[in-house]
């Protein structure tokens, strides 16, 4: 699945206000018998919510990009005859799974959604007021006042993306992350020999053995310092944190493998050290390139307590024990 850069976005502000509640009414019954009757005021109608709902057929906040103001309709006023003001309409804002609402402000978590038809409340509307006639007592027969609605809630709100994969690969730019999703997967990511080619995530659905398949996402490459926020890398690190697995693809002629690979984990531990938890598989990419003795020599110098797999992309090398490594760590979980 390719999601072109012009349409992907996983970060937006938006500005929202729920709906103010109705005022409740202060009538008192009239009709051609009775000229004084008592306080039949309705209740005011409840302000309309700002709801969050997850979507599993959208991959981008791009819907939002543009409409930066929601708001949520006003509770309609009580009248006569004991007749409830209309509840103002909720704003429903669907959103890929794997949204996460933040308050703006504060920058507090609210929810993050991940599941299909997932709803969240996300600013509550106003509750409509009481009319006349719930204040009529024994001492008050004619109670000439009713509650005004509640007010509404505003505020500004942050919603990022983080993407649902169980495989997440992790490199530095050029390593061949886009060239291996484009042969195990349908996807058509832009590929080419220069840094930084993905500007954008790519999602892939890997088929495996007997009909099953697994998602793998390709983020754009980390540098030194993508933590602190240079590069692309720390707006993307934030997709790694969804994957149950992430696969570090090394290049064979990199001049050091282990380095390269414990500067990835150094980035990602900085990041957000709860990514050392999940499990790890290391590729060699363009393995191609390599006879056996190289491959007995590199194997030598590889970090311990991982699993390893050399594999070419272009020539099909390594890629079906790939895909056991990797399905054997996700049905291990």
């Amino acid at each position: 699945m390719k999601v072109k850069n012009s349409n992907f976005v996983d970060y937006v502000k938006i500005f929202c206000r729920s709906g103010k509640g109705g005022a409740g009414s202060t009538h008192f019954h009239r009709d051609k018998t009775t000229a004084k009757g008592g306080p039949d005021g309705g209740d005011g109608g409840r302000g309309g919510n700002i709801i969050l709902k997850g979507n599993k057929q959208m991959w981008t906040l791009l819907h939002l990009k543009y409409k930066k103001h929601i708001f949520a309709e006003h509770g309609g006023a009580g009248s006569g005859n004991h007749k409830h003001g209309k509840d103002g309409k909720d704003q429903i804002i669907e959103v890929p799974l794997g949204t996460v609402a933040k308050n703006a402000e504060t920058k507090n978590q609210l929810v993050e959604i991940t599941e299909e038809e997932q709803t969240y409340i996300m600013v509550e509307g106003g509750m409509g007021g009481k009319g006349n006639s719930h204040f009529k007592s024994a001492t008050n027969q004619t109670p000439r006042y009713a509650q005004p609605g509640i007010d509404e809630k505003e505020g500004w709100y942050i919603l990022e993306l983080k993407i649902l994969a169980d495989v997440g690969l992790v490199g530095f730019p050029n390593a061949g992350k886009s060239t291996l999703l484009s042969v195990v997967s349908a996807a058509k990511p832009e590929i080419a020999n220069y840094p930084f080619t993905t500007l954008v995530p790519n999602l892939g659905i890997v088929s495996y053995r007997e009909n099953q398949s697994f998602i793998m996402a390709d983020i754009p490459g980390i540098i030194e310092g993508a933590a602190e926020g240079k590069g692309l890398g720390l707006r993307f690190l934030r997709h790694i944190e969804r994957n149950s697995t992430l696969l570090f693809l090394v290049p064979a002629d990199s001049n050091n493998i282990e380095k390269e690979f414990n500067i990835l984990l150094g980035e990602l531990k900085k990041y957000n050290p709860e990514l050392l938890d999940k499990e790890r598989i290391l590729a060699i990419s363009k393995s191609d390139m390599l006879d056996k003795e190289l491959i007995t020599e590199i194997k030598k110098e590889l970090p311990e307590n991982i699993k390893t797999v050399f594999i070419s992309s272009v020539a099909q090398k390594g890629l079906i024990e790939l895909k056991d490594i990797i399905w054997s760590k996700l049905i291990s979980e």
